[in-house]
């Protein structure tokens, strides 16, 4: 099941897919939640998304970026999270938001820095991480173990909102 009844984000190889877009010039502050923006290679404008990177507690090894943006043309909205090597793609990366399971992500390519999975993000998906108060990520090693790696969403609407 893709994440509330999304589909594969097709743009896999877009500049923004890499974790240098997590090092774009921070514009504004929202909460745990950066503006960043870089214009891409090609592109006659900026583009801009909202960032946050997670440590799980627990394992310190364990880093995920999570990017939210609109596409260049604005015709789209995304979800990106990028993590660590060694997780196990066929099972995507499940995401709930507070106690509200949405499904999964799936996972579009590895990169040599971590592996990509997003979503598109409908009306609807968007209303729960801006409603929210917290987005657990849960990536699998091994079939049988994942690991949840909880993510702040206080400040999430007020960026991204501010995009442009």
């Amino acid at each position: 099941m893709a994440v509330a009844g999304l589909g594969l984000a097709a743009s896999g190889d877009s500049p923004l897919a890499g974790a240098a877009w997590a090092q774009g010039a921070v514009t504004a502050k929202h909460g745990r939640w950066e503006t960043r923006c870089e214009t891409p290679p090609g592109a006659s404008q900026k583009q801009c998304a909202i960032v946050q990177s997670v440590v799980d507690d627990e394992r310190p090894n364990i880093t995920l970026v999570v990017i939210a943006l609109k596409t260049a043309d604005r015709k789209s909205r995304l979800l990106r999270v990028i993590t660590p090597l060694g997780v196990l793609l066929p099972t995507g990366l499940s995401l709930r938001v507070d106690k509200t399971d949405l499904g999964r992500m799936n996972f579009v390519r590895c990169l040599p820095n971590g592996c990509v999975a997003e979503v598109f993000l409908d009306d609807k998906l968007l209303g729960k991480l801006e409603s929210g108060s917290q987005a657990t990520f849960v990536l699998f090693e091994t079939p049988e173990e994942g690991v949840g790696v909880p993510t702040p969403l206080a400040g999430f609407k007020d960026g991204f909102e501010a995009l442009p």
